[in-house]
């Protein structure tokens, strides 16, 4: 069952326009595919490759120095999880 305007093999694409290494993201339509159920599974593989994040990440200017910050602090969050389930597992 198609929707309308939903064509054979039709290719729906993602692609973010920078001249260097853009991300391209594609999915083709079987036949007999339900368009919503097409739609579910490109939202997932958008998801997955992480362009939304990337987005959100690249919307505004970060200074360097915010960066490392930013990275430090996860760091130190990853440290103390793994610390946590260690001691949980003796």
């Amino acid at each position: 069952m198609r929707g309308p305007g939903a064509r054979r093999g039709a290719v729906h694409r993602l692609s973010t326009p920078t001249p260097k290494g853009g991300i391209r993201l594609e999915y083709r339509l079987r036949d007999g595919e339900d368009l919503d159920r097409a739609l579910k599974k490109f939202r997932r593989k958008v998801q997955r490759a992480g362009i939304f994040r990337d987005i959100k990440k690249n919307r505004f200017y970060e200074k360097p120095s915010e960066a490392r910050r930013r990275k430090a602090k996860a760091a130190e969050r990853r440290r103390r999880r793994r610390r946590r389930r260690r001691n949980r597992n003796n």
